[in-house]
């Protein structure tokens, strides 16, 4: 079983239900999803853009991505509805909470001028977005083996039926969020 898993189960599950009030274990709010989002705007020009992309998120998540399609056709950017223009992994079970562990405990304290993650990105339900401006802050990540720094964006998707829930269930789970 999962480090952060255990501790949900163990610990973080019964703090919560002290915190709020919950009648039953059902309400307990808990980790529903992780989606991570890479947009390769270069891949209009570039093919091999998106392989790399892929590729790349493959490496960081463990699961292999989908590639994601422009919704609307715009001649400014040369861009046609269809054409590939993103990568995404959805995580659930292990994976998931493996992904998170690593994204708390190794990946954010490694970059530059960290003081922690803002606590503003939810989204009303409980639901928590990052943005991350290098995929260089994963360990597996080679610096030497990639073409070009790209961006990413983590979505947490929690069963919190609030912010103030979502984040008390990620602060537990040790998401460094900065004091205002």
């Amino acid at each position: 079983m999962n480090r952060l898993k255990e501790k949900y189960e163990t610990s973080i599950r019964k703090e919560l239900t002290e915190k709020f009030g919950y009648t039953t274990p059902m309400q307990v709010p808990k980790l529903e999803k992780i989606v991570v989002n890479m947009g390769v705007g270069e891949a209009v020009h570039n093919s091999k853009a998106l392989d790399d992309a892929i590729e790349e998120l493959t490496v960081i998540t463990g699961q292999k991505p989908i590639a994601t399609k422009a919704k609307k056709s715009i001649a400014n950017f040369k861009l046609r509805e269809g054409m590939p223009i993103g990568a995404k992994v959805t995580l659930r079970g292990e994976r998931m909470y493996e992904f998170l562990d690593k994204l708390v405990s190794i990946a954010l304290p490694r970059v530059r001028d960290f003081h922690g993650i803002s606590g503003n990105a939810f989204d009303g339900r409980g639901n928590y977005t990052v943005g991350i401006k290098e995929q260089l802050i994963f360990p597996e990540i080679n610096f030497d083996k990639i073409s070009k720094v790209r961006g990413l964006d983590i979505v947490i998707v929690t069963t919190a039926k609030s912010d103030e829930e979502g984040r008390a269930l990620l602060s537990l789970m040790g998401m460094p969020f900065r004091n205002k």
